[in-house]
């Protein structure tokens, strides 16, 4: 914790009180020879200034960049109020709860969560968390093929993040499940016709929305298209957008279950996680979700009480009966994602979207105007992301950007060999125009000066002279 208020007298009247002449009376349980005797290689103390100063100058050292990548994990705001309540002691330290027992206040966030989830995607019941986005997916493919019954086809967009792609396949291919990819057509969405082709047969279809290269897929006409051949719908879907677009549970006849990664509420990006994914789905399909439930219910004197239910997990009912191997979810990522919602509300939520796409709109227009960049898919709605088309080698131009203190994108090329001069770029509502136009003169530099390079002009470290 960052401040400890006891003085050595409050200490000591607190061991007077329960009996122990010192603090280390509180550990004698602990035999000799576990114990490891005094720190020899541990620095001297230091002052709350001094250690402060050095945790900057560290964290100096680290840089601070300017960054324009999004690709799964988003830079938002988050309200200083989330982390300073989530981390109180009440919540910090309340582990996920495994019984019924546990606590009332921690079923009771849980609880929220799950409501603000179903409202969020339009869906009637949501779960209390998984691991991450990837493996909510992993999750949804498992309960549709359980929920079908008649077939093991599960028909994955070539658009959806693939890594997410990457971790279903390492999930689900090992109990016999075939994914099926649906390619991407020349608009950056998933080819319709080929889906209709494929859905026949299949149990269950994955609909990214937004796709991953920030691309609007005509998710009703998925649905309804799913539904006519009877397969189950699962949509992957941003949260913060789900406050501007049609939620989930609005395309068409509506999503059997929708999953997504909850990064975007409260959770710093933190070099890759702690993250988490979140679940929701139709009444009808609610035995087969896996993980935890939160219930409400009222006690034996008519007072509201939290519960956990329908805990469809190995150990809790017979191995072969379970819907997952889930052993714990993200409880504090969860309560900061609860906090932040309800600090921001609808209202708050739908404007850091129109922030985002706004922002976005204008990186691309700025970006755009530098010759050599084009956007890749002109003529296709985006959200808070757009695929840019580079005249230049992408992986020299973003480490270049790098040097000026600038994270430019993600390169497209590390999964898609037909974009290989593809940047994906990513506003949210945290860039100003500055940061913007800072980002497009430094572009516009390095770009420009790759053009005017000879074919071969390399430097003697065989990188191209950016």
């Amino acid at each position: 914790m960052p401040f400890i208020p006891h003085t050595p007298a409050d200490t000591a009247a607190m061991l007077e009180a329960i009996g122990a002449r010192s603090v280390d009376e509180l550990f004698d349980e602990i035999p000799e020879a576990l114990r490891c005797g005094p720190l020899t290689h541990v620095p001297s103390a230091l002052t709350e200034q001094q250690i402060s100063r050095l945790m900057q100058e560290r964290a100096t050292a680290d840089g601070t960049f300017l960054n324009f990548i999004g690709a799964g994990a988003y830079e938002h705001h988050i309200p200083a109020a989330v982390w300073e309540i989530a981390t109180r002691g009440e919540f910090y330290t309340a582990y996920t709860p495994y019984q019924a027992e546990a606590s009332q206040g921690t079923l009771q966030l849980l609880y929220e969560f799950q409501t603000m989830i179903a409202s969020l995607t339009g869906m009637d019941v949501s779960n209390a968390s998984l691991y991450d986005g990837s493996s909510a997916l992993a999750e949804a493919v498992l309960m549709a093929v359980r929920l079908h019954g008649n077939s093991r086809r599960v028909l994955m967009p070539e658009t959806v993040h693939p890594l997410y792609r990457q971790v279903v396949e390492a999930i689900v291919t090992a109990q016999s499940i075939v994914l099926e990819t649906v390619p991407a057509g020349e608009d950056g969405r998933t080819d319709m016709d080929a889906l209709r082709k494929q859905l026949p047969g299949a149990a269950a279809l994955v609909i990214p929305q937004p796709n991953f290269f920030g691309c609007l897929e005509d998710a009703p006409e998925m649905v309804q298209l799913a539904q006519e051949a009877q397969a189950l719908t699962i949509g992957l879907v941003n949260p913060i957008a789900c406050a501007l677009l049609a939620p989930p549970g609005e395309w068409g006849p509506g999503c059997d279950i929708a999953v997504g990664e909850g990064q975007s509420l409260g959770a710093p990006l933190s070099s890759g996680g702690p993250y988490f994914g979140f679940m929701a789905c139709k009444r009808p399909h609610v035995r087969q979700m896996p993980g935890r439930i939160v219930g409400r219910t009222v006690d034996a004197e008519g007072r509201d009480a939290f519960t956990l239910t329908l805990q469809a997990r190995e150990q809790h009912i017979r191995r072969s009966k379970a819907t997952s191997n889930i052993c714990t979810n993200q409880g504090l990522l969860v309560t900061a994602a609860t906090i932040h919602m309800a600090l921001l509300g609808p209202a708050g939520l739908r404007q850091v979207a129109l922030a985002s796409h706004a922002h976005t709109k204008r990186l691309v227009a700025r970006l755009t105007a530098i010759a050599g960049i084009r956007l890749a898919y002109p003529n296709t709605p985006f959200f808070h992301e757009a695929v840019l088309r580079i005249d230049a080698p992408v992986p020299d131009v973003l480490r270049a950007l790098e040097a000026q203190g600038i994270l430019g994108g993600y390169a497209l090329s590390e999964a898609f060999a037909a974009l290989a001069d593809g940047l994906l770029v990513c506003a949210t509502e945290t860039k100003t125009e500055a940061d913007i136009e800072r980002y497009a003169e430094q572009l516009e530099r390095i770009v420009s000066k790759r053009r005017m390079e000879p074919p071969c002009a390399y430097k003697d470290n065989n990188q191209r002279s950016l």
